[in-house]
């Protein structure tokens, strides 16, 4: 690809690679539905680039049936060989050359993040395979009177998994083989702004050696997630999306009471105190929140900085986020791209705009939409408030975009106030070498997850998820496939 054309062709050159979507039910690949065909526009050109193919309320019903019918067999499997399998599919993904473009293409993600995802993919594919034959049972009483009692984990069954938009090939890996090493075969619906990343997907399980029926795909809108959602032939769903499409999908289940894993939003406070390595703490912040350009549930875009370091902090944040340049998510060297579609550009320009007008901070970088190359595209500057009210919707509300907010407080206890103002509860980071301080603020605040000392609050090693409008349930850990599991309880006199 030549890096002098412009990006109007390198993107419809390497748009020409992209896989052709399809719906794969029980083994079978077709390039229709009856839910009709989506027209692909991508991001960083907001020009078509590819119809996809839709499924509706019937193929929805077919590949439910299909993972039914396939459920027996593969939780016969003895689990050492679903962890072989399981592995052998992980390394496939590992190595898999196309991702990074793919990624780009679909969703805009810049390349110097798609080319980090697929090796995070393999490592969560790879941590989940390996607990395929490590659940064990418990022994809760073994005497004369009661007998032998004990606990088994079964797999729940029929998985529906909603997989978000923002980075897709990650969610795959963090939900999907989770539920196949507990014993679960799976309905996969994709958003449509990214069902290209579930095809090769899915094409590599099969090669992996998972049968026909174990990974049914049907990519959909609406109509699609709502016949899945609604199927009494789901035994569990896990949705990783936003608190208004959570709430439907909770009404839909509770027809059938199916049990939900949801992942939803964030709107994470880093908190920096003076002692802070200020170094590290603020270039942490500048490139972690604005990764993918804002848009990631577990960012800290929200930043209160001790009133003595503040005028110090928010001065390197105007010079690092000023150098940071967003562009066409094809070349490197860009930690933004384009967001994901015409409806988020609105809505994100609409945040910068009422918080300009409203008061609610001072803009200190950036604030408008991007031109010239990058004019046709939904490309956003990298925006930063400053002075922020911490009680306005800038500083509460989910933006999703590369917006930041910086507010500064007195005390520890102002501090935690501030982080808790928000109704979302996924994570928080702590900036301060003072172990008692942090031994201190972590029960207080109020998320899932706290990331101390410019820590990523993100490891496949430990359980992930939140608590209020960020959702319920966990993704990673031994958590993270027991989530899939259901816990049967035996008496043998």
């Amino acid at each position: 690809m030549s890096t002098g054309s412009s990006l109007i062709d390198r993107h419809r050159e390497a748009g020409s690679a992209l896989p052709d979507v399809k719906l794969i039910i029980n083994g079978e690949s077709r390039g229709a539905g009856s839910g009709g065909v989506h027209h692909h526009i991508n991001p960083a050109t907001g020009r078509i680039q590819a119809e996809i193919p839709l499924a509706g309320a019937k193929e929805v019903d077919e590949a439910v049936r299909a993972a039914r019918a396939a459920l027996p067999g593969w939780r016969a499997w003895h689990p050492a060989r679903r962890r072989e399998v399981l592995q052998r599919f992980a390394e496939l993904v590992r190595d898999y050359e196309h991702w990074s473009p793919l990624q780009s293409l679909e969703n805009g993600m810049p390349l110097s993040l798609a080319q980090m995802i697929p090796a995070m993919a393999y490592d969560w594919a790879s941590y989940s395979a390996n607990w395929a034959d490590r659940l064990e049972s418990s022994v809760t009483t073994h005497d004369p009177h009661q007998g032998f009692v004990y606990t088994l984990h079964e797999p729940v069954g029929v998985i529906g998994a909603v997989i978000t938009w923002n980075a897709p090939l990650l969610s795959l890996a963090m939900k999907v083989p989770f539920a196949l090493a507990a014993g679960n075969t799976v309905v996969l619906k994709p958003d449509v702004q990214t069902a290209f990343s579930s095809v090769p997907w899915v094409e590599l399980g099969r090669e992996a050696g998972v049968p026909d029926g174990v990974i049914n795909l049907v990519p959909g809108g609406i109509e699609a997630g709502e016949a899945l959602v609604n199927h009494p032939g789901i035994d569990k769903i896990s949705f990783t999306g936003g608190p208004v499409t959570a709430r439907s999908i909770m009404h839909s289940a509770a027809e059938n009471l199916t049990p939900l894993v949801l992942e939803l939003g964030g709107k994470g406070a880093n908190i920096i105190f003076a002692d802070a390595d200020l170094d590290a703490a603020v270039g942490f912040q500048c490139n972690f929140s604005l990764m993918n350009t804002g848009q990631g549930c577990s960012l800290p875009t929200r930043i209160l900085v001790e009133r003595p370091v503040y005028d110090e902090v928010v001065s390197r944040i105007e010079t690092i986020v000023g150098a940071m340049t967003v562009g066409d998510p094809l070349q490197p060297g860009h930690i933004g791209g384009p967001v994901v579609n015409e409806t988020a550009l609105k809505r994100i320009l609409g945040v910068i705009d009422h918080a300009k007008s409203s008061g609610a901070g001072r803009l200190l970088v950036g604030g408008e939409r991007l031109g010239g190359e990058l004019s046709d595209g939904y490309f956003v500057a990298n925006t930063v408030f400053v002075d922020v009210d911490p009680a306005s919707d800038l500083a509460t509300k989910e933006i999703f975009g590369p917006v930041l907010a910086v507010t500064p407080f007195d005390t520890e206890e102002e501090a935690v106030q501030i982080a808790n103002m928000t109704e979302y509860g996924l994570t928080n980071y702590l900036q301060t070498p003072d172990t008692h301080r942090i031994r201190r603020l972590v029960p207080q605040l109020n998320a899932g997850t706290i990331g101390v000392n410019t820590g990523a609050a993100f490891s496949v090693t430990a359980p992930y998820g939140g608590v209020g409008l960020s959702g319920f349930g966990r993704e990673g850990g031994r958590l993270g496939v027991e989530e899939f599991t259901r816990i049967k309880t035996v008496l043998e006199s």
